[in-house]
């Protein structure tokens, strides 16, 4: 029996896993790359729009908060109406956005179309989890969850050369809206691609359809409370937090009385009381709050206290993109049997490199170290990295049904998406604090050093957490 081909209720057609793999993942890489490309075209936009250093830090906030509130009431509209429909809706919002802001005329319009860009890559992101647990069982799972680690590796690898490339080819402006462009045409090609691929069906009725709006409306307002503050400036933000800690609790509260009465709530609490949901939600969170910022304190080092040039900086992390990649699909072929030892090991390997960079940068600053040695150094976070995104993936979705897919997904998301936002700014302040006394090679080392430190701690955290899953797990 060929498991690659299968038929679903309602249907006389069959389909190819591999085909819907290929749709789902170039689609997803369609809006990573709108992460990792975004920071090169900053200095372009500012010239070309003449905008200001809020409206520049809301370029990338506003498309990151737009993906965070939309994650999870997305997933589970997916899971109840239909991932495909949810999918293709996705990309077209997605591309419509992408449009406006290659053709925006000023600062606000083009942050208008960013959190529109961000609503769209919201709505279409968690149905590719979904779809996967929907369609792909066992080791195909694995494997299939492997390349989606590929796919984020290969992104944050391509995403400043493809943008960068464009700049140099096509000048400033319009280099950096042609880079927004080619989102358009890729867009369309997917949506295409969907209508003729995608399985286009549904889990309710029209009829039982119940999205639980107040729930909805609950968690988004939580979320945004809560990753706001940590993405502005004003001086009230932190008030935010207050409020979005007591919706998170009231929404908790709402979804399981929700589900008392007999009715569908947006995501059903046992998700959390299942190990390995749990757990891998944890160790993601963990994970994130410290390894998403290693680098962006490494670029800030590496070009204000050691004077390399951003080229430099760019291809520095590329050893670590490949070997990052190498291991998700690597792992994907292994989180299934060994997912948690994958999950340990894929830590202990990242804490250790972590202090590890700070004595290569300590050599580079002291005693003329070669920049290539600081790229292989960066190898092995590459290696634990990509082993932990199949991985943790893999076995945070193991006891999670089909049904509930997409809504567990965009938690696992919104979660990550909560954590690096977070610790971002917990991270950077850490640096900019212990360089406050001056700007010498000195003071940066001490500011690189004391915040890569606290990432140590955060993913140590998360190593500690997946210790314990795979010692309850070996001891049930």
């Amino acid at each position: 029996m060929n498991t690659r081909f299968f038929t679903v209720p309602g249907s006389d057609r069959t389909y190819d896993r591999n085909i819907i793999l290929a749709v789902l993942l170039i689609s997803l890489m369609m809006s990573l790359l709108q992460v990792s490309s975004v920071n090169n075209l900053l200095p372009s936009i500012h010239s070309a729009l003449n905008t200001t250093d809020s409206a520049t830090q809301w370029i990338l906030s506003g498309f990151t908060l737009a993906i965070g509130v939309m994650l999870v009431p997305a997933g589970r509209m997916g899971d109840l109406a239909g991932r495909s429909g949810m999918f293709v809706l996705g990309l077209g919002v997605f591309a419509l956005a992408s449009l406006g802001v290659g053709l925006a005329p000023n600062p606000l319009f083009l942050n208008i179309m960013r959190v529109f860009q961000g609503f769209g890559a919201g709505i279409y992101s968690p149905q590719v989890t979904g779809m996967i647990l929907q369609y792909f069982q066992g080791k195909a799972r694995a494997k299939a969850f492997g390349l989606m680690g590929l796919v984020v590796s290969m992104s944050v690898a391509v995403g400043p050369v493809l943008s960068g490339s464009m700049v140099v080819l096509f000048g400033p402006d319009p280099g950096w809206r042609v880079s927004f462009f080619l989102n358009v045409p890729i867009a369309a090609i997917a949506m295409i691609a969907s209508w003729r691929y995608l399985p286009f069906t549904h889990q309710k009725t029209r009829h039982h359809l119940d999205i639980d709006p107040f729930g909805m409306l609950q968690l988004v307002l939580a979320v945004l409370c809560i990753m706001t503050p940590f993405m502005s400036t004003a001086s009230w933000r932190w008030y935010l937090l207050i409020g979005g800690a007591v919706l998170l609790v009231t929404w908790v509260i709402w979804e399981q009385k929700y589900e008392l009465r007999g009715k569908e709530p947006m995501v059903s609490v046992n998700l959390f009381r299942t190990q390995s949901f749990g757990y891998c939600t944890a160790i993601s969170g963990l994970q994130f709050l410290g390894s998403s910022s290693l680098f962006v304190v490494l670029a800030m080092f590496l070009q204000q206290g050691l004077g390399v040039s951003a080229l430099w900086v760019g291809l520095v992390g590329l050893p670590n993109a490949l070997a990052s990649g190498y291991m998700a699909v690597w792992s994907g072929r292994h989180a299934l049997d060994h997912g948690k030892s994958i999950q340990v090991f894929a830590l202990a390997t990242m804490v250790a490199t972590t202090l590890l960079i700070i004595l290569v940068a300590w050599g580079m600053m002291h005693h003329d170290w070669p920049i290539w040695i600081m790229s292989i150094a960066l190898i092995p976070i590459g290696l634990g990295a990509g082993s932990m995104g199949a991985a943790n993936q893999t076995q945070g979705m193991l006891d999670v049904p089909p049904s509930h897919g997409g809504a567990a997904g965009g938690v696992l998301q919104t979660v990550q998406r909560v954590s690096t936002a977070i610790g971002n700014a917990m991270i950077t302040g850490v640096f900019f604090a212990a360089n406050q006394e001056g700007h010498t090679a000195d003071h940066w080392f001490q500011g690189f050093a004391s915040s890569l430190v606290v990432v140590a701690v955060c993913v140590g955290a998360a190593a500690l957490v997946a210790l314990r899953y795979w010692r309850v797990s070996r001891n049930k």
